[in-house]
C-alpha cells in the first residue's frame, strides 16, 4: 500500500556549524520568543528557511517566505547544505527521558508517495486549521522542499523493518549529538541498495497513520496537485509527488504519547457555579484541595489518570473494563476538581451520531461534545478560528494562565492512547484537533528533502 522510497537528502556541511546550533523544534511550538534565539544562535540555523520572522514593512517581494528562498539557495550555493551522494534512507534515534526513564525511539527519514486520504493507504486522526496551510503552502511554492518531516506511524509487530535498518547501527552513525533539552540525536545513512529494497519490500503492505504532521501533509498534496496542473502532466513520477516522513514502528518501545490540556478564554458573562452545576448533569463534580504553593498538583495529575483507568507512567494503558472518562477542570483561586462522567453506558445516546464508538470514546471528543461546544458555546467554528481555544502541554502554566486573569478556565486531560489513534484513523474519522503529543516532537533541521532535481 504505502510506497516508501529513499532519496539524496541536503543535509549541513561538516564545516557549517555544531547541529545543536543548527537545529530546532518543529515551527508550530516555537513561540517568538524562541525564534528570535535561535535567529542569534547561530546564521545558518534552520529557523530562517522554516519559520522566517515577519517584519512590519514586508510585501509581496521581501516576506518569510521570499528570505527563506533567498537563503536556501545561497546556503546550497556556498556548500553550507550538500546533497548526499546517493539516495538513502537515513535511521533515526531520539534519547529522551519521561517519567523518571530515559527511552530511545527509533525511526526511518524516507519519502513516501502523496496520496489522498480517501485511498486508505496514508490515514489521518486530527483535524487542522486553514490559516496554518496556507503558511505551509507558500513556504513550499517559494522554496520548494520539505524542511521539516511529517510523523508516521506504521504497524510492524515482528519489528522487520527495524531488524533490517539495524545491521547499519553498528557503525559510528553520520550524526551524534545533544540539544537544548538534553536529547540525544543520532542519525546513520543507509544507501545499500539491498537494504533499501527489502525495506520497501516490507513497507508496501503497510497503512501510515500521521502522528504530527497534517498541515504539512495536506499542504504537500496541494502543492502536488497544483505542480502537475502547471506542468500538465497528470501522469509522471515527480519529486513533488512525495513527501518526507519520518517512520516510527507502532510498536518500537520509545513510542510515548502525552496528553494536550484546553485554556479557555472570551466566554462572556462566564459564571462559573452555574457552569459547575451544569456540569453535574452528566459528570459529577469533586473538589480538590490545592495547594497554595501547587506542590501537590502532581498527585491531582497522578490521580486523574488513576480515575480514567490509566496505568504506567510512560506509555500509558487502559483497561477497557475500568475506563473512565475523568477531567481537571481549574477555575482559579485554587479551585480545582475532578469531573467524572456518570453513566459510561449513555455514552452512545449523549455522543454525536454518525460516528464510530471510537471516535465517541474519545476523552477530547468526550469533552469538545458535552462541556465546551455544549455548555460553553465553543463549537467547531470557534475551534477552528482559535479565538476561544488554547492548547497547551505545560500544566503548571496552565494554573497559572488562569489565575492571572490571561484565561477563565483550564481543562486536564489523560493521553490518547495510541490504539485510540489507529482506531479512529481507520474508521476514516479525524479526531479533534491536538488530541495527541506524541513526545518528543522530531527534530528539524537533520535531513532537506528537496522538491527539485540535484544535479550535483
Amino acid at each position: 500500500m504505502a510506497q516508501v522510497k529513499p532519496f539524496r537528502g541536503l543535509r549541513y556541511a561538516p564545516d557549517a556549524g555544531s547541529m545543536a546550533d543548527l537545529v530546532t523544534p518543529p515551527y508550530d511550538v516555537i513561540d517568538a520568543k524562541a525564534q528570535d534565539g535561535y535567529y542569534r544562535r547561530h546564521p545558518y540555523n534552520i529557523i530562517r528557511l522554516e519559520y522566517g520572522k515577519v517584519y512590519p514593512d514586508d510585501n509581496e517581494s521581501n516576506n518569510r517566505y521570499t528570505r527563506a528562498a533567498a537563503d536556501f539557495n545561497a546556503w546550497l550555493e556556498k556548500g553550507v547544505l550538500v546533497p548526499d551522494k546517493s539516495p538513502a534512507l537515513y535511521l533515526y534515534e531520539q534519547e529522551f527521558d519521561v517519567g523518571g526513564r530515559r527511552l530511545v525511539r527509533s525511526g526511518m527519514f524516507c519519502t513516501v508517495k502523496l496520496e489522498p486520504y480517501e485511498k486508505g493507504v496514508i490515514l489521518p486522526h486530527e483535524e487542522t486549521l486553514p490559516k496554518h496551510k496556507a503558511d505551509r503552502l507558500d513556504l513550499m511554492r517559494a522554496c520548494r522542499a520539505n524542511f521539516s518531516p511529517i510523523f508516521g506511524l506504521y504497524a510492524d509487530e515482528e519489528m522487520t523493518v527495524d531488524g533490517l535498518l539495524r545491521r547499519e547501527r553498528d557503525r559510528q552513525p553520520e550524526l551524534a549529538f545533544t540539544d537544548e533539552n538534553g536529547h540525544g540525536h543520532r542519525m546513520w545513512v543507509i544507501s545499500n541498495p539491498a537494504i533499501i529494497e527489502q525495506v520497501q519490500q516490507a513497507m508496501a503492505g503497510k497503512r501510515i497513520y500521521i502522528a504530527d504532521g497534517h498541515h504539512r501533509y495536506e499542504t504537500a498534496l496541494a502543492y502536488s496537485r497544483e505542480r502537475r496542473l502547471e506542468e500538465g502532466d497528470p501522469e509522471g513520477a515527480r519529486p513533488y509527488d512525495y513527501v518526507m516522513m519520518t517512520l516510527v514502528n507502532l510498536y518500537d518501545p520509545g513510542l510515548v504519547v502525552l496528553p494536550t490540556h484546553r485554556l479557555v478564554r472570551n466566554v462572556v458573562n462566564l459564571d462559573v457555579e452555574e457552569l459547575l452545576g451544569r456540569i453535574q448533569e452528566h459528570f459529577q463534580v469533586e473538589a480538590f484541595t490545592l495547594a497554595p504553593d501547587r506542590s501537590n498538583f502532581t498527585g491531582f495529575i497522578r490521580e486523574l489518570a488513576s480515575r480514567g483507568g490509566f496505568t504506567g507512567d510512560v506509555r500509558p494503558a487502559a483497561d477497557p473494563r475500568t475506563r473512565r472518562h475523568c477531567f481537571g477542570l481549574y477555575c482559579g483561586s485554587g479551585r480545582l476538581y475532578f469531573l467524572t462522567l456518570r453513566d459510561e453506558g449513555a455514552l452512545t445516546r449523549l455522543m454525536p451520531a454518525g460516528h464510530s464508538a471510537a471516535w465517541q470514546g474519545l476523552d477530547v471528543s468526550v469533552l469538545h461534545h458535552l462541556i465546551l461546544d455544549r455548555l460553553l458555546g465553543i463549537g467547531g467554528e470557534q475551534r477552528a478560528k482559535e479565538s476561544h481555544l488554547t492548547y497547551t502541554r505545560e500544566e503548571v502554566e496552565a494554573l497559572k494562565a488562569v489565575d492571572e486573569g490571561e484565561y477563565q478556565l483550564a481543562f486536564f486531560l489523560n493521553p490518547t492512547l495510541v490504539e485510540e489513534v489507529t482506531a479512529v484513523a481507520a474508521s476514516g474519522e479525524k479526531m479533534p484537533q491536538k488530541s495527541t503529543f506524541f513526545y518528543p516532537k522530531l527534530i528539524t533541521g537533520l535531513v532537506i528533502n528537496p522538491l527539485f532535481a540535484i544535479n550535483s
